[in-house]
């Protein structure tokens, strides 16, 4: 659905998007991550053919894409990270995405347009002025706009910003209910916990720079060094924090009054060593559960080995 070959983004002598690789498949729900000012929007404004960019290729559909191909921009829908206002500033929710509707041939537009508003609650306020709508009310019409004309390709920048958490659910709940019908969902965000929880594949770019592209188990799965098991026990005592230290599949152990934070390697699954260890110290445990390694987690590892990385590299160069 959407695939880049070293697609490149120069402003002046700054570089925005430096030779970045995607391969986004039918039916994803693609997580394009970074902090602010990573080259997120950058990416996306190439895409959508509002920007050319200063180098590099990209497709859509499987057809190279350029700002002159409308045929396929027109099977494209956005959501922006800031909904324009301007001149349509007088006009009602239900009169502003009528317009659309009308530009975009929306069949049976009434009673879509409608469906719409009321998944993400806006059908109270459909004959509201959207001009007096807060920005989180302006997210969820943009949302709509975007879904109108059943685009193939729906691409959010930062789809939940400034969203209630209220509102945060009622748009994951829309994004995965829209895949689910089989649109390839393009998201932009810095929100790492929200997009873990809907992105099947994920891309971390960082100063321009596609640091990692897979499957978000697998990528969270080669970023995991260690495993660390979390015991709550009814009392801890010196003696068998050393006994624990001394097992030869345990890395570390913390202590935290009652808790132990038990680090031991990634392979295999020394939950049940652990657990007969305990037993044999006579020792009483109200529970052991393993800390997941989250997407923030990775996120964090990856840019901090980039920035090591990079700071080498300059290094070099004032050698």
């Amino acid at each position: 659905m959407i695939r880049t070959e070293k697609l490149t983004k120069r402003y002046g002598r700054f570089t925005a998007v430096d030779g970045i690789d995607l391969d986004i498949q039918p039916g994803e729900i693609y997580g394009f991550l970074g902090p602010n000012g990573a080259g997120k929007t950058s990416t996306i404004k190439m895409l959508l053919g509002v920007v050319r960019p200063t180098a590099g290729e990209m497709s859509l559909f499987g057809e190279r894409s350029s700002p002159d191909r409308l045929d396929l921009r027109k099977r494209i829908g956005v959501v922006p990270e800031k909904h324009p206002i301007g001149m349509w500033s007088w006009m009602t929710a239900t009169e502003y995405l009528q317009t659309f509707a009308d530009l975009f041939s929306v069949q049976n537009a009434g009673t879509r347009i409608e469906r719409l508003l009321d998944q993400v609650g806006l059908l109270p306020v459909a004959h509201k002025r959207f001009a007096e709508f807060s920005h989180g009310m302006l997210q969820k019409l943009s949302f709509v706009r975007a879904l109108l004309h059943d685009p193939d390709i729906l691409f959010l920048d930062e789809p939940i910003s400034g969203l209630d958490p209220f509102g945060v659910k009622q748009i994951r709940d829309l994004i995965l209910e829209e895949n689910r019908e089989g649109r390839t969902i393009f998201i932009s965000s810095h929100i790492l916990s929200e997009m873990e929880k809907v992105c099947h594949r994920v891309g971390i770019i960082y100063q321009g720079r596609l640091m990692a592209q897979d499957a978000m188990k697998t990528l969270l799965g080669s970023l995991t060094r260690d495993r660390d098991l979390i015991v709550e026990l009814e009392e801890a005592s010196d003696t068998l924090v050393e006994h624990l230290r001394s097992l030869p599949f345990v890395l570390s152990v913390v202590q935290d009054e009652t808790r132990l934070i038990v680090t031991v390697p990634k392979s295999g699954d020394h939950r049940k060593r652990l657990l007969k260890s305990l037993a044999e110290q006579d020792t009483a445990f109200l529970s052991l559960q393993e800390k997941s390694f989250s997407l923030e987690d990775a996120f964090v590892t990856i840019t901090r080995d980039n920035v090591a990385k990079l700071a080498d590299i300059a290094g070099d160069r004032d050698e």
